[in-house]
């Protein structure tokens, strides 16, 4: 096995990877939070209701926080026996390999279905179970919980996928797809650029923008202080707009930067250069032939640096040569007792 494979980076890989999912959904949490505190808890009339909706939440969470974290490592540790095998370099089955290749792609999308199954599940439990007290629920309660938990739904999945791709890339990706390309993977579904940039925008501007909207539907609080949520909302917004763009730049700005540097390198004539870079969506086809280009004018790898050598000096020779036809030519169609040129 090549040691870039098998070292401390790529060897805790699969743990890297189920923390990801973590950090999106305290953030769609707090985000809940603060929209429950200063929205929904006004409009929860009575103590009764108030009381149910504190115990709907205790009972929840309990249940399925869960449910979704035993999921989602699930789903990643699915991917142990074949990962540990490619570090031992060890033959994985073709079909298993196969399987667990598309898993691999697949995993910001799974990691973002879970997420989203366990948030927008709190919609109908939360109505159901305070409706069941026989208190009428007001129409503005009946608009803003759904929202609450749909906005937090939207922050979590779209950060969620955008970090479960980025460290799979980076600790998946050089394990399971070492000596080939993903982009030429069957039956796969990754992200393309026009739709991570809606993503993109749908959480960091859309759910932000959203929530101060609602703001102007919410009917007055005595106890209320829509002011400070409006300036937390401010505050998430310019947070989250900072986060994602990081996020977009090493998913986006890392292959072009790549690709740059290896075009300058082969523009210099270093022929033994390609970029190492695995990906499956659009990036992962023009890395995958622009590396074929370049390997198609070298010679074996051992003989690379000869190869780059040889190169120059049949370019330099060919150049001399043609230099010399040129002068021999015109030569020959000089008038006689003319002297060389």
């Amino acid at each position: 096995m090549d040691a870039p494979l098998n070292n401390g980076h790529t060897r805790r890989g699969l743990l890297v990877t189920a923390l990801a999912a973590v950090a999106p959904q305290v953030v769609g949490s707090l985000v809940n939070i603060v929209y429950n505190m200063f929205i929904v808890k006004p409009l929860l009339g009575t103590e009764a209701l108030k009381q149910r909706f504190w115990d709907t939440v205790f009972v929840y969470n309990l249940v399925a926080y869960p449910v979704a974290v035993a999921a989602w490592l699930w789903i990643v540790y699915s991917l142990r026996p074949s990962f540990r095998a490619l570090l031992a370099g060890e033959v994985v089955p073709p079909q298993q390999l196969d399987a667990a290749r598309r898993r691999v792609i697949h995993l910001p999308w799974k990691g973002a279905l879970v997420s989203g199954l366990g948030w927008l599940g709190c919609i109908p439990v939360f109505l159901i179970s305070l409706a069941s007290l026989g208190e009428p629920l007001s129409m503005p309660l009946r608009w803003h919980l759904p929202n609450s938990f749909l906005i937090s739904a939207i922050i979590s999945m779209t950060q969620s996928f955008f970090l479960i791709e980025l460290t799979s890339h980076q600790r998946l990706f050089p394990v399971f797809f070492h000596g080939t390309r993903p982009d030429q993977m069957k039956r796969i579904y990754p992200l393309t650029l026009r739709w991570r940039g809606l993503m993109w925008a749908i959480s960091a501007g859309i759910c932000p923008i959203a929530a101060l909207l609602m703001l102007y539907f919410a009917p007055p609080a005595q106890d209320g202080h829509p002011v400070l949520f409006a300036a937390l909302v401010g505050l998430v917004g310019i947070a989250f707009g900072l986060y994602s763009g990081q996020l977009m730049s090493q998913l986006v700005a890392e292959p072009v930067d790549q690709l740059r540097a290896t075009a300058q390198a082969v523009a210099e004539g270093r022929l033994d250069v390609e970029v190492s870079l695995k990906r499956a969506d659009e990036f992962g086809a023009l890395i995958g032939e622009f590396n074929r280009m370049v390997a198609l004018g070298i010679l074996p790898a051992n003989h690379s640096r000869q190869g780059v050598r040889f190169t120059r000096d049949q370019q330099a020779t060919e150049r001399k040569l043609y230099s010399e036809a040129i002068a021999a030519r015109a030569a020959e169609h000089a008038p006689a007792g003319a002297e060389p040129a």
